[in-house]
């Protein structure tokens, strides 16, 4: 009993301690996930002293936190993002693992001393990014991409674990059997794992918003039904031979992307969810690891984690995304988002499981592995993006806002805002909001009262609006209701110095600031030019360079270019700060053309020889 309610105390204690942790380390600029590993390696054996070393216990949980935390980065992933995504995500999400665990593994043989099989294990186990990391830095404190970087990398990080576990598994069964003939084995076990993976999950997501719409439970029950279905899809497909992770990324993406009973209800109770899932499970990882035995590990680790970093994702980066003609930046930034966090972690127990020779170093390298990445990549990925200038003006949180939830069958929400003296709508005339399509006003309170409609001139801070607005355009009307976030990293997103309405003729705009556009061009509309020049499907930040300008989406609506930015001096991406490389170049030269005497003879440092080179012509002289 005693030993019961330690457990209990020594647990919601660190979970206390981690969300508190959290709060502090956000403030400059820390990933959450690092410091909640930290934490539990401080709570471990080498620290507080907890001893915990039950692999067992830590597989199953990190399988069920990280079913729970794919599950809601599915229900939070908008359709259009997997339309404009789906490809290049799952290029990267097969080809580019094993062209990551090929480059990683060979690297592993070389550091570690190991037969070719087991090398390629090291790098199977770290060849996938992680969806908690990938989701939760994306979205820490508000960073918006642009829409195909942003979709890409996060799809990527949900459909790729799949092909890692199949690879971690298969090299695991190959080392246990000793080899053999094993081909016709592993392509059935990885169609399976793809296959059943993929139904199950688009069955169960279509199964489970129909179910939830006829069910007539208490509205507490709701979510707690999803996450149990959640989880019992996960442990059904697993049983069948399918991959469970992506059969619940896929459940919670059909799902999300219909309309349910209770649907906000159940979206925030999973979010808290996924952040005790991710709490959890790196919480438990930082207590697996002891840092006194990584001391042998540490050396090779680190070569196996900046070949990683620097090498084998680069180039898997390269080799898949290229035909899908994303920029130089884009390439750079999508290469370097390669996060690794909980996934190779909760990979590299099998071989521990497994019974394989060094089990622990598997486990040792790949912490180290983790280590070094939330390091080094998660702690500049937001300087990164604003440095390649690929970042977006955050969009609305939708705080203030409150959601009422309709009968399934009607295709809007019934939401309501309290206006804030710095939104668009506030102190403008009525007459002049413009509403986004199939928006209708409902009423207006104002102290207490109701507003007829007929009498409302204008919108007020401190007014109550109540909307019925379909699903697709809540954004939209965020924008117009919530309040706008002045923030400096906002006024760092530049997305034009004139505006223009998507419908405008480029004849005009090539007349007035005399741009290079054919005649066939000429008689198109802004949107429809920038629509034909773009490799894929418009998004809002896509830029296209004509001449000396550069023309950037501002807004779409309904799948169609609404606003359009034009920059008349697009300023070139930098990762140095801006005239650092000219200055050092100036100082450079300074230095070379610098008066020196050699001899008694003045010389210019051009054609100074060095320390030793004058020395020696010294001694020669004296002979």
């Amino acid at each position: 009993m005693e030993l019961a309610n330690q457990l209990i105390f020594l647990g919601s204690a660190l979970l206390i301690v981690s969300i508190i942790a959290g709060v502090l380390s956000s403030r400059i600029g820390a990933p959450l996930l690092l410091v909640f590993l930290a934490l539990g390696m401080v709570a471990g054996e080498d620290g507080l002293g907890i001893q915990f070393d039950n692999f067992q216990a830590a597989y199953l949980l990190g399988s069920l936190s990280l079913a729970i935390i794919l599950f809601d980065g599915g229900l939070r992933t908008p359709l259009r993002s997997i339309r404009i995504a789906w490809a290049p995500a799952s290029v990267m999400a097969t080809v580019g693992v094993l062209v990551t665990a090929a480059i990683t593994g060979l690297a592993a043989v070389f550091l570690l001393d190991l037969p070719l099989i087991a090398g390629l294990l090291t790098g199977a186990i770290v060849a996938s990014t992680d969806a908690a990391a990938v989701f939760l830095l994306l979205h820490q404190r508000g960073m918006e991409l642009r829409k195909r970087i942003g979709a890409t990398l996060e799809v990527e990080s949900g459909v790729n674990d799949p092909m890692a576990v199949f690879l971690t598994i298969t090299l695991v069964e190959l080392l246990v059997s000793g080899g053999g003939d094993v081909t016709f084995t592993i392509v059935h076990s990885f169609l399976l794992q793809l296959g059943v993976g993929a139904l199950a999950g688009v069955a169960a997501g279509f199964a489970l918003a129909l179910v939830v719409n006829r069910l007539e439970l208490a509205p507490g029950l709701y979510p707690v039904f999803v996450v149990a279905v959640a989880c019992a899809l996960f442990g059904g497909t697993q049983l069948l031979g399918g991959s469970g992770f992506l059969a619940v990324y896929l459940a919670g993406i059909v799902a999300g992307n219909r309309r349910m009973r209770a649907n906000q209800l159940i979206r925030r109770f999973h979010d808290g969810m996924a952040w005790i899932s991710q709490i959890v499970m790196f919480l438990i990882l930082g207590l697996l690891v002891t840092p006194s035995r990584l001391i042998d590990d540490i050396v090779p680790g680190t070569i196996i984690a900046l070949v990683l970093i620097f090498l084998a994702r680069p180039v898997a980066t390269m080799l898949c995304l290229i035909p899908f003609r994303f920029s130089r930046e884009e390439l750079l930034f999508i290469s370097w988002v390669g996060l690794r966090g909980a996934v190779p972690i909760f990979l590299a127990i099998i071989p521990v499981l497994g019974g394989i020779e060094h089990g622990m170093q598997y486990f040792n390298v790949t912490f180290i592995v983790v280590l070094l990445s939330l390091l080094l990549q998660g702690w500049t990925v937001p300087w990164l993006a604003r440095r390649l200038d690929l970042q977006l003006p955050p969009t609305p949180e939708g705080e203030g806002r409150l959601d009422l939830d309709l009968s399934p069958q009607i295709d809007r929400d019934l939401i309501g805002y309290r206006l804030p003296e710095t939104a668009t709508a506030a102190n403008k005339p009525f007459k002049q909001i413009l509403f986004p399509p199939r928006v209708r006003l409902i009423t207006v309170l104002r102290d207490g009262a109701v507003v007829p409609k007929y009498k409302i001139e204008a919108l007020y801070p401190g007014d109550y609006v109540l909307l019925l607005c379909p699903p697709e355009q809540a954004l939209a009307a965020d924008r117009l209701f919530t309040a706008r976030r002045g923030t400096n990293r906002t006024s760092e997103v530049r997305l034009g110095d004139f505006v223009f309405e998507g419908g405008r003729k480029m004849s005009a705009l090539a007349d007035e600031y005399d741009l290079p556009v054919s005649r066939q061009q000429r008689d198109l509309t802004v949107a429809a030019l920038m629509a034909s020049l773009l490799p894929g499907t418009p998004n809002v930040g896509d830029r296209v360079t004509l001449g000396t300008v550069e023309l950037v989406i501002r807004d779409m609506r309904d799948g169609e270019i609404a606003e359009v930015g034009l920059i008349l001096e697009p300023g070139r991406p930098h990762l140095l700060p801006p005239g650092l490389l000219s200055r050092a170049q100036a100082v450079t030269r300074r230095l070379r053309r610098r008066p020196v005497s050699v001899d008694g003879m003045a010389a210019s440092a051009e054609r100074q020889p060095s320390r030793l080179g004058a020395l020696w012509h010294r001694l020669r002289g004296n002979k």
